[in-house]
């Protein structure tokens, strides 16, 4: 970061709030860590690309506890492969609500390595993996434009298979009992009454489970790949059918870039570099007297950076972003 004439901005380039920040990118974050550090008074002996990367490892230290986002996504049993699972970028593709747009048929921009896992695994002819781009970027809610990749999944808190429990439950046996149960008491003693939807009930439940039909899950977060057992698309269960998989999704890079933790853990890595850098120089003399004084940004630096490091490890994660209490006892 070197001294150059730095126009001033307008006043309208500083309004921020906690949820709507100027700070949405690398760049404007190394600007508010040298403004910090006096710049453009005073010359910062650090290179832009170290204060890149100092960003960088504050925001990989801090994603693992800054929250997620909870999405739904669409599951198509077909997309299965048995032995290798399902990545969740083809989940996001296949969810109408994690692109923007979908086509059907083959897809025309969309990158060819997940073309080819839909094609592997479907046939000639995958189903909406088509993406529209936007500036040369793809226009989804499911990928991190400042990482160019898909958002990773942190992990899976339910799958449900449509034909039983999940949405498409008109058709199903429970929806039939649930009806003749109304029924009853509607046009007197037709159809099932209430002890008899309940055993009927526990009956179907004590049979999916002797017949394993219902799904185990798991899930990989480091190949981003969830497992089914019994697996789908294999001799004992060829069946297709639909589902919905609820994911905890982590949050895009530009949300995290404005977060406080992020800040100030990057500023006291920057001051430890500097330090380290103006104690090269140390015994020195500068133009007009005095020597580098290196010490104490060393030491503040690192005083700053084991504060945070305690705060999120062993403290209320972030400045205390914490969940609301959902219930009083009193």
């Amino acid at each position: 970061m070197s001294q150059e004439s730095t126009p001033t901005k307008p006043l309208s380039a500083f309004y921020s709030t906690n949820l709507n920040p100027i700070v949405n990118s690398y760049e404007k974050l190394a600007t508010r860590i040298a403004y910090t550090l006096g710049y453009p008074q005073i010359n910062i002996e650090a290179h832009q690309n170290q204060v890149f990367e100092n960003i960088s490892i504050a925001i990989e230290m801090f994603s693992k506890f800054a929250g997620y986002t909870e999405e739904l996504l669409t599951f198509n049993s077909r997309l299965y492969e048995p032995g290798k699972g399902l990545r969740m970028d083809v989940l996001f593709t296949a969810t109408k609500q994690m692109t923007s747009s979908t086509k059907s048929d083959e897809p025309t921009t969309l990158d060819t390595s997940l073309y080819e896992i839909g094609k592997s695994t479907i046939g000639d002819s995958p189903t909406s993996f088509a993406v529209s781009y936007e500036d040369g970027k793809p226009n989804m809610r499911g990928y991190d434009y400042l990482t160019d990749d898909y958002r990773r999944v942190v992990d899976i808190f339910a799958f449900e298979e449509g034909s039983s429990s999940g949405i498409n439950t008109l058709f199903t046996i429970e929806q039939t009992l649930a009806q003749q149960t109304y029924f009853s008491y509607a046009m007197g003693k037709y159809g099932f009454d209430l002890i008899s939807w309940f055993t009927l009930k526990n009956w179907l439940d004590t049979r999916r489970k002797l017949l394993s039909q219902d799904f185990y899950f798991r899930f990989d977060d480091r190949t981003q790949t969830m497992f089914l057992t019994p697996e789908p698309n294999t001799r004992a269960k060829i069946t297709s059918f639909y589902g919905i998989v609820g994911a905890y999704v982590e949050r895009p890079v530009s949300q995290l870039v404005s977060e406080q933790w992020v800040y100030q853990y990057s500023l006291a890595l920057t001051k430890i570099i500097i330090g380290r850098i103006r104690g090269k120089y140390s015994g020195t003399n500068l133009f007009g007297g005095g020597q580098p004084n290196f010490s104490d940004l060393l030491g503040e630096g690192n005083a700053e950076k084991e504060k945070l490091e305690n705060r999120l490890y062993e403290n209320v994660p972030g400045f205390g972003d914490g969940q609301p209490p959902m219930f009083f006892i009193g």
